[in-house]
């Protein structure tokens, strides 16, 4: 495999950045995970804004235009001759000193790895995943903003190890005001008596992606979606419940916390789901 660093293509072996690049030491940088399906880079322009809004956020001015970085990802693809797959991009501050201040950090590195991921298997997908409340909170937007996909993914990783050690591989997070959040890597959708809700970003999660793409699914069949604090309660008593994300794309939810999602399988809503998505993706991006 070959992995970009900076313009330049190294086998894996050979793929290194310096230990004092502050991306390792203090999280410090911003990414994206970017799927690629039949050749098509899947909503490559909209995951480049999104990492130029994380970049501006933190600060960090990537040093490439969006042009050359969107040329840069797919060369990544023919690199590997990847056409099913995934692109991690991480975009570091780069290499300064043991202290925090990113002042001495003159250079930030751009790295690209093109690989293939299955972040869950094929019988999630007919039969439904169950899902657990954690005790770990989201990140308050006040403390590290979650809508900023930064390399600072504890968060994330902790309320994942507890979902694992209670037996379960997803983890359903709270915000602070013990609404509900998202999961750990993907955004929450619900069906409630016809109409489709969601939480709004303002509750502690990701502006997906494919949460994007859900809002123009529900859009395209005239099914109404809102924005709107979910609670436990409502997931409990929803009829439908699915997730969203790059590396997940659209999987059904059919239990949580041990309460049956409607009849326990997954609904006949989500599944129009999956199937308007699963055709979009080979259409609506780059081609290689």
């Amino acid at each position: 495999m070959k992995v970009y660093i900076n313009g330049e293509f190294f086998d894996s072996a050979d793929a290194k950045i310096s230990v004092f690049d502050h991306g390792l030491l203090y999280g410090d940088g911003v990414f994206e995970g970017i799927r690629v399906y039949e050749g098509c880079v899947f909503k490559l322009d909209e995951h480049l804004e999104r990492l130029e809004m994380s970049a501006k956020a933190i600060m960090l001015k990537i040093p490439l235009p969006r042009s050359d970085l969107s040329e840069a990802v797919c060369d990544s693809c023919r690199q590997n001759k990847l056409v099913d797959g995934y692109v991690r991009l991480v975009v570091t501050r780069g290499i300064g000193d043991l202290g925090l201040s990113p002042k001495l950090c003159e250079t930030p590195q751009i790295i690209i790895i093109a690989d293939r991921i299955q972040l869950y298997p094929d019988s999630y997908y007919t039969n439904g995943m169950k899902i657990v409340t954690v005790a770990t909170w989201r990140n308050n937007p006040a403390a590290l903003p979650p809508m900023i996909k930064s390399l600072n993914y504890l968060n994330n990783i902790m309320a994942k190890m507890d979902a694992q050690n209670a037996g379960y591989v997803e983890a359903l997070m709270l915000n602070d005001r013990g609404c509900v959040a998202e999961c750990t890597g993907d955004n929450v959708f619900i069906l409630f008596k016809g109409v489709v809700y969601t939480t709004p970003t303002s509750a502690g999660n990701l502006k997906g992606i494919t949460r994007e793409v859900a809002f123009n699914i529900a859009k395209e069949m005239d099914i109404p979606l809102k924005e709107v604090e979910l609670t436990r309660y409502d997931l409990w008593n929803a009829e439908e419940c699915f997730l969203t994300g790059t590396a997940a794309e659209v999987v059904p939810v059919t239990e949580i916390d041990g309460r049956e999602i409607g009849d326990g399988k997954p609904g006949t809503t989500t599944l129009r789901f999956i199937e308007a998505f699963r055709k979009k993706v080979s259409i609506e991006g780059t081609m290689l």
